[in-house]
C-alpha cells in the first residue's frame, strides 16, 4: 500500500539514485543471499548506456545483486508532464540501452506498453521451456510408435 503513497519528486540523476540505492539503501547486503533492485521506467537513463554498465557490473560481482528492469514506452511525447529529459531516445533505443545495462547486472528486461507486451526475459523464457516440453514430448510419441510398429 506504501507503494500508492508515494509521488515522483527529485531529480534524473539515474547513476546517483542507482548508487545511493547500492551503497546506501543495502547496509546489510552480505546478510542476504539474493537481492534484486527493480527500475520502473519510461524513458533512457541521462547516463550513458556504458557508464551504468560498467558501475553495475563492478557493483554485481561483488554480491548477489541483480537489476530488473521494465520499461513501460508512453505513446505520447518524450514526457506526459511536458518535461524534456536531459537525454531522449526512442522506445526501441531506450529498450537496446536497457537490455545491455540489465546483462551487465545478471538481470531481467520487462518492456510493455498501452497495446501490450513487446518484449519480456520471463515470457521468453517461459516459451522457451514450453518448446522445449513440446519438442520432448515430439520425440517420446514417435518413439512410443516405433515401438508399437516394432511389436
Amino acid at each position: 500500500r506504501w507503494v500508492l503513497s508515494l509521488e515522483c519528486k527529485g531529480s534524473r540523476n539515474f547513476l546517483g539514485a542507482l548508487r545511493r540505492a547500492v551503497e546506501v539503501d543495502f547496509k546489510d547486503k552480505d546478510k542476504h543471499k539474493s537481492q534484486g533492485l527493480y527500475l520502473l521506467t519510461t524513458g533512457i537513463p541521462d547516463q550513458e548506456t556504458h557508464t551504468v554498465s560498467a558501475y553495475l557490473a563492478e557493483v554485481c560481482r561483488g554480491f548477489d545483486l541483480q537489476l530488473h528492469v521494465c520499461l513501460f514506452s508512453v505513446t505520447k511525447g518524450p514526457d506526459c508532464s511536458g518535461i524534456i529529459p536531459a537525454r531522449y531516445a526512442s522506445p526501441r533505443e531506450s529498450a537496446s540501452a536497457f537490455k545491455e545495462i540489465v546483462q551487465a547486472a545478471n538481470g531481467r528486461f520487462h518492456w510493455f506498453g498501452e497495446a501490450g507486451i513487446f518484449e519480456s526475459d520471463d515470457i521468453a523464457s517461459i516459451i522457451s521451456e514450453m518448446e522445449k516440453a513440446k519438442n520432448y514430448s515430439q520425440k517420446c510419441a514417435f518413439l512410443v510408435e516405433s515401438l508399437k510398429q516394432r511389436s
